[in-house]
């Protein structure tokens, strides 16, 4: 701002999409964003037409799309693992879905396939090395999806008084398995999701994101309002949506389960059960993540309360 002038300021994709929502009503005039070189992205999946809104609502400001810095990190490293180099901006990598979810082959699209953009995160800092490994751990080459693992003086040492934990992610080598799964592009990381997020059906790789992104868009939600995961709880192995409902009239309710449904359906081709739940009511993490983990623990156990229904009035 004009008082700062500030240089450098990081947020999580979503910090930036309520920056983009309220600047109609902000006062962009009494900003000054030219100083700022260094708008670093990180602790949550990136989102290309997020970044792209928010360019625009505060180009008058003097924002430039050139400062995005799309980065990669995790708590186990303190902090970052790679960033995209300062002025490039945000290098978008367009993948063909049906690939992706088949054939773990991060390919350009052809001609009307489904296709969704990634982000690429930028090379491995000094002195850190990245590998894309196969579940038999197989290194895998460029444009291969795979678990990412990385290795350097920055990992941690270990699980606070959890050996078995620490033995399950940090192997003798020093090579950590972070748990997210994401490709080469060249010199470039690219992160496509959490491994145990995965939703599979009939021997497909769906990310729970594609369906929560396009849920919020068909029925004009926010971002953290939706969580998607599988489970067999029940009569068999299906998709579950969540949804956090401000709505209290049936009709009102009835259509956003509609919308959702729909949504689901069109982004992958599969049914989905889709349940209301409570304002504030899908779990995050500490940093203000979605915690899918949780909040399938929490359906499974019963813990999420419906949004009660208005009564209604009495029929003669």
């Amino acid at each position: 701002n004009r008082r700062t002038r500030a240089t450098l300021s990081y947020s999580p994709t979503f910090g930036f999409e309520l920056c983009a929502r309220r600047a109609e009503t902000a006062a962009i005039d009494d900003l000054d964003l030219s100083t700022w070189r260094g708008a670093g992205i990180g602790a949550d999946m990136i989102r290309p037409a997020v970044l792209a809104r928010f360019a625009e609502a505060f180009a008058p400001a003097g924002f430039k799309a050139a400062a995005f810095v799309p980065s990669y990190g995790l708590a186990e490293t303190t902090l970052a693992v790679s960033f995209a180099p300062l002025d490039r901006g945000v290098l978008v990598d367009r993948l063909d879905l049906d690939r992706m979810e088949a054939e773990g082959i991060a390919a350009a699209p052809a001609g009307n396939a489904r296709a969704r953009d990634f982000v690429a995160c930028g090379r491995p800092l000094p002195g850190h090395e990245i590998r894309i490994v196969a579940p038999g751990g197989e290194v895998l080459g460029d444009r291969r999806i795979g678990r990412v693992l990385t290795r350097s003086s920055s990992v941690m040492q270990g699980y606070l008084g959890r050996p078995e934990e620490t033995a399950r992610v940090l192997d003798a080598e020093g090579w950590l398995d972070t748990g997210d799964l994401g490709y080469r592009l060249g010199e470039d990381i690219v992160i496509t999701g959490r491994a145990k997020d995965l939703i599979i059906v009939n021997g497909r790789n769906i990310w729970p994101q594609d369906l929560e992104w396009g849920a919020e868009r068909a029925a004009g939600l926010r971002s953290g309002d939706v969580a998607a995961f599988s489970t067999d709880a029940g009569a068999s192995e299906h998709v579950v949506v969540l949804v956090q409902c401000r709505f209290t009239g049936v009709p009102e309710r009835d259509d956003l389960r509609r919308r959702v449904g729909a949504a689901v359906k069109d982004v992958a081709g599969v049914e989905s059960e889709v349940v209301l739940v409570a304002s504030h009511a899908l779990p995050q993490t500490s940093s203000g993540k979605l915690s899918r983990v949780r909040a399938k623990r929490m359906f499974e156990a019963g813990e999420f309360a419906v949004p009660a229904a208005p009564p209604r009035a009495a029929t003669a």
